[in-house]
């Protein structure tokens, strides 16, 4: 007879596997609610602390740390040795055990959670017994989550349990402990001496699920996977869903990512064009048509073979003007089934469909990410994610030539771009859409150069356009070049020791310049 032991913290589904369980002539053992739930409901259970003939004791601290229980967990049937050990100190086997733990990661996600309310939801018995019985996966299979019930339960009614479904069970096990263990790890190791908690705990413990393999990385002789968050954020990369395409490569990835992040930063439809992790063309339009002709006039030659991304639903129009481009992902928060008809003649393009985060004064309900990662040498930089959202409040103005509401608007959205091109970047803006973008270059001045030649060489006129640079300008020869490009407004964060030969310089120009007191370095 089997005998399997149950108990639970969460009982989502508990009972109809234990009624399947039952059902196939297994013995039932169980603890405190669970043993309650499962008695109330007619099932023939045994309390733990009959099975071991020791009782609970500590507020129930100690209930399942037991040979009886381990006993019967770890022994191996195939060892002549365990078996006679069982026999002689009267231990029956285990051979199914079902625990999931206590709830540790929501309570300290709880707002006031105290230190003691930590410590009491830390699971001492379940990981012991889930440790034993994924040991011992040959024996014994082990449950950890409700999605696991109805796969094995159909097993044993076909006859028994595979060992490849045991390990594969096993294998869950260890991650769910080692899951629980870096969570306890990350809470306590970041608490302060105040009892405030630290964004940045004394160990870091990061959990990633593997999506899939890639065929390569960056380039073929690089090996690559992709993994998500063990909790993503809705509205992020990771939750896309593929309607259709080739498999998502390691660079449709990234610059996937680069695209997305931007474009959902916009209230209002918006189109982003991104080509090697830069924007190349950023638009706001009345709709997904209008935004993304704007966007693709930035620069055409770079969008070629690029990553097309909207906030706003994909309808026929649109959908038929970006099918006739060569382009390599295609992602929006949704798409009208006749765009899905006329992208479906395009089989190659790999078309995404992520919802729009919620919202919300976290980073996680805006669909981002709270921190950044960059692998160094043997070590992790760890930094506070770049979610600062500018606000019209926060704008000096800083020359004799104020801005027009006009100029407001576009250099509000031209800070906004910036934020997401690769330091160096000068972003020249107009009308609601990107006129020229400089990128990724060792000096400031050649960035600003580089945006003026994308736009005449997309034949567009930076004639009263607006500027941001990511960062301060340095000294005044940056500034001139974009006046002589044809700026009429320029935003960055100022704090150089040159400020005031910067200002200067800009009202010699006659132009309006406005600082933010905020940085966004991308590299």
């Amino acid at each position: 007879m089997t005998t399997a032991l149950i108990s639970v913290s969460d009982k989502t589904g508990v009972l109809e596997f234990a009624r399947g369980l039952h059902a196939l002539g297994a013995k039932l053992l169980s603890t405190g609610g669970t043993a309650k739930l499962l008695a109330d409901a007619g099932l023939p259970v045994t309390e733990v602390a009959e099975h071991t003939g020791f009782p609970e004791m500590l507020d129930g601290r100690v209930k399942t740390l037991h040979p009886v229980i381990h006993g019967g967990l770890l022994a191996r049937r195939d060892l002549p040795a365990h078996v006679k050990a069982l026999k002689a100190h009267g231990i029956t086997t285990i051979d199914v055990l079902v625990v999931n733990l206590y709830p540790f990661e929501a309570t300290v996600a709880k707002p006031g959670c105290t230190l003691e309310d930590a410590i009491e939801n830390i699971d001492i018995g379940g990981p012991a017994m889930v440790r034993s019985a994924a040991k011992n996966w040959k024996d014994v299979a082990v449950l950890t989550d409700a999605s696991q019930y109805a796969g094995v339960l159909a097993e044993l009614q076909a006859g028994g349990v595979s060992q490849a479904t045991k390990f594969a069970l096993s294998v869950a096990a260890f991650n769910r402990i080692s899951n629980y263990d870096g969570a306890i790890s990350d809470y306590l190791s970041s608490l302060q001496p105040d009892g405030t908690r630290s964004a940045f705990p004394a160990q870091s413990n990061g959990r990633f699920v593997k999506l899939q393999d890639l065929r390569y990385g960056e380039n073929p002789h690089q090996g690559a996977a992709f993994y998500r968050d063990l909790h993503p954020a809705p509205g992020s990369l990771v939750t896309a869903k593929q309607l259709q395409g080739k498999e998502l490569s390691y660079n449709n990835i990234a610059d996937a990512d680069a695209a997305w992040e931007c474009v959902k930063s916009f209230d209002t439809p918006a189109c982003v064009i991104v080509k090697h992790a830069n924007p190349c063309g950023v638009a706001l339009g009345a709709n997904a048509l209008q935004a993304y002709e704007k966007a693709w006039k930035t620069d055409p030659t770079s969008a070629f073979g690029g990553i097309i991304a909207f906030n706003c639903e994909l309808d026929a129009v649109a959908a038929e003007l970006v099918a006739k481009q060569f382009l390599e992902v295609l992602i929006a928060p949704s798409y009208t089934p006749e765009a899905l008809a006329v992208l479906g003649a395009k089989k190659n393009v790999r078309v995404l469909q992520i919802a729009l985060p919620p919202g919300g004064a976290t980073p996680w309900l805006q669909g981002r990410n709270a921190h950044d990662v960059k692998r160094v040498g043997s070590g992790l930089l760890i930094q506070d994610a770049d979610n600062h959202e500018l606000a019209r409040s926060e704008l000096k103005v800083v020359t004799k030539k104020q801005p027009t509401p006009a100029q407001l608007d576009d250099l509000l959205f031209a800070w906004k771009v910036a934020k997401y091109v690769k330091s160096n970047a000068i972003v020249f803006c107009g009308g609601g859409m990107t006129l020229g973008v400089g990128a990724g270059q060792m000096s400031r001045i050649d960035s600003a150069r580089i945006a003026s030649i994308k736009s005449e060489n997309a034949g567009l006129s930076l004639k009263g356009s607006a500027v941001a640079s990511d960062a301060f300008f340095p000294f005044r020869d940056g500034l001139d070049v974009v006046v002589d490009a044809g700026a009429a407004c320029v935003i960055h964060p100022g704090g150089s020791m040159r400020d005031d030969e910067v200002i200067a310089a800009a009202d010699e120009r006659g132009i309006a310049m406005v600082l933010t007191g905020v940085r966004h370095f991308r590299h």
